[in-house]
Formats: structure tokens, sequence, C-alpha cells
């Protein structure tokens, strides 16, 4: 009898969406169970970074890291189970891209900080304090991480094996990765283990007249159903996003919104989606006297949370710079 893998899981900077994805599986995660043993999951067993340190490197089978890097603690967790693992796995937005903790890039920690510790209308700080990283008590000196300029991708701090994308990843995505790994028959390093189509492939709507005249929010309108969400106005990610998803969202009537990260051979998905609606614009342009870009262009609330909502911080220009 071959013996089990041993597989890993860590949480960094993410909502946690990541660890209730694997607990979705369902009955499915029997089959998981089937083939490997948990050895390393701290929100669901109790481990310290001596135990970690302790293992001998490879150890590990696979390491799902989901979330992004935000602190030195990350960061030093990303190093410590990239030795510990024989395949260390980019587990969901977060990790893949950078995800919606990536989006902080628009600030410095300067600015962050003066907005939850100090300038806030519900906080109550006549001292001015913000966390240190060290303080004497008189049990002894306290620690906290010490919080980045900037947020990054897993593969931008260690050695990225594959990626699974989704936010969170759907759960017959990570047992299709599960199953992969299980059979030894990996593919190329590097790879994205989600289907090479669009949301735009997986997505039922009628497609028909690709023009936009209007942009529309989804809090001020609702879609008709079998309707293209874009050719209603409506800002969806779908030409832009991997798909795997069964375009989930869209079929509850809500626009893609770009989770499934950039399509195969993108070099990234905000651009991608920006020359995407380019061109819908310019078709609408051609056809329609005195269309004004302009105007239109003003109807597109916060564009940087539309186009890289979970991309930001993998994208080519992935931060605020202050001069």
């Amino acid at each position: 009898m071959m013996s089990k893998l041993k597989f890993g899981f860590y949480w960094a900077a993410s909502c946690g969406g990541c660890e209730i994805a694997v607990l979705d599986m369902d009955e499915d995660l029997l089959e998981v169970l089937d083939v490997a043993d948990v050895v390393f999951w701290p929100v669901a067993m109790d481990i310290k970074y001596k135990d970690v340190e302790a293992m001998e490197d490879g150890y590990m089978d696979v390491v799902f890291f989901n979330g992004a890097v935000r602190n030195s603690e990350q960061e030093h967790l990303a190093k410590l189970l990239r030795k510990k693992a024989k395949y260390m796995v980019a587990f969901g937005s977060c990790a893949y891209t950078g995800g919606i903790p990536g989006l902080a890039n628009v600030s410095n920690r300067e600015e962050i900080f003066d907005v939850v510790y100090l300038k806030s209308p519900s906080t109550v700080n006549p001292k001015k304090i913000v966390p240190r990283t060290e303080v004497e008590v008189p049990e002894g000196e306290l620690t906290l991480p010490v919080f980045y300029d900037v947020v990054k991708p897993l593969d931008r701090v260690v050695d990225v094996d594959y990626y699974l994308p989704g936010c969170p990843p759907p759960s017959s995505l990570v047992l299709d990765a599960v199953r992969v790994i299980a059979s030894g028959q990996l593919p190329a390093k590097g790879s994205v283990l989600a289907p090479e189509l669009s949301v735009c492939d997986e997505c039922p709507r009628k497609k028909e007249n690709k023009q936009i005249t209007e942009i529309k929010r989804i809090v001020d309108h609702t879609p008709d159903p079998d309707k293209c969400l874009l050719e209603q106005g409506f800002i969806c990610m779908g030409p832009a996003t991997r798909g795997g998803c069964g375009a989930r969202c869209i079929n509850a009537n809500m626009p893609c919104t770009g989770c499934g990260g950039p399509c195969p051979g993108a070099i990234e998905q905000g651009s991608a989606m920006i020359s995407a609606l380019s061109t819908i614009l310019g078709l609408a342009a051609e056809k329609e006297e005195g269309f004004d870009f302009e105007e239109l262009l003003t109807q597109l609330k916060d564009p940087v949370g539309t186009f890289y909502k979970y991309s930001l911080a993998g994208s080519i220009i992935n931060r605020k710079v202050k001069r």
C-alpha cells in the first residue's frame, strides 16, 4: 500500500474563505483524506513555529498557501513552508495575484495607519498611539510583525509551483487539483490548475450587440437575466477572467468581478479588460453620431477597484508611488 501524501494549509493576508473552500468539498473531503494526511493547518490544529522548524526539508508533499504577504510573519512562514514542502500552491486569488488585500497598494503604510488609528471619525486616540513592533511590559518584551509598505502575491516572495485561482477557489477545482497531485501526473511548473478558457466561454447569456452607450452600476439597476451583462452596460470582467467557476456570479445575475485571474496568455488582467472595453466602446462610437467618450467614462466609478479588484498587487503597475 502506498503511503499517504502529506498536505499543509496556511492562511496569510486573506479573509479565510479559502479555508472554508476546503470544507465546501463536503463528502468529497473524505476522498482527500484517503490520499493525504493534513499535517499542518493552524486554523484547525494546534501547531507552533518550532513544530514546523523541526520538520525535515521537503517533509510535506504540498502546501496550499492562501493569502497575500502583508507583513514579516507571513513572509517568514512563506519562506519556512517553502523549505518544508516539495510543492507550493498559491491557493486562491490573494496568494495568486494579491487579491482584495492588494488594493491597499494605492496607499502606503503611513497613510493606512493614519486612517485606521488616527483620523477615522470613530477613533479616539489622543496620544496618537500606533502599533509598534516591540514594546516592553512588566512581563517582558511583546512583539508584533512588521507591517509592510506594500502587499505582495506569494510568487514575489518565494518560488511557486502551481496556482489555484478563485475567491475562493471552487471546491470542484480544489478536488481536481488534489486528484492531479495524487495521480503524480502534474502539469508543467507554473501552471494554473484551472481550465484554459474565459468566464465568457462558460456564460450562457445571449451575446448579440457588442455596444455600450451607458455604464450602469449593479446597485442602481437590475440586469436582464438573459442578456450579456457587458452589452447591458454593466462592467463584467468575464472577457478578461479565467474560467473554471461555471460563471456562478453571472448565473446569480451579478457581473464577474475577476477573481479567477487573467486568461491564459494575458500579460495582466486589468489592461486586458480595459483593452476589451475600449474595443466595445469603439464599436459604439462608430455607429452612434455624437458619441461622447468623456461623458461615458465619468460613469465609470473606481477604475482601479473595477479592473484590478483582485490583481493590483500582481500587476505591472502594482502600487502607488509617492514622489
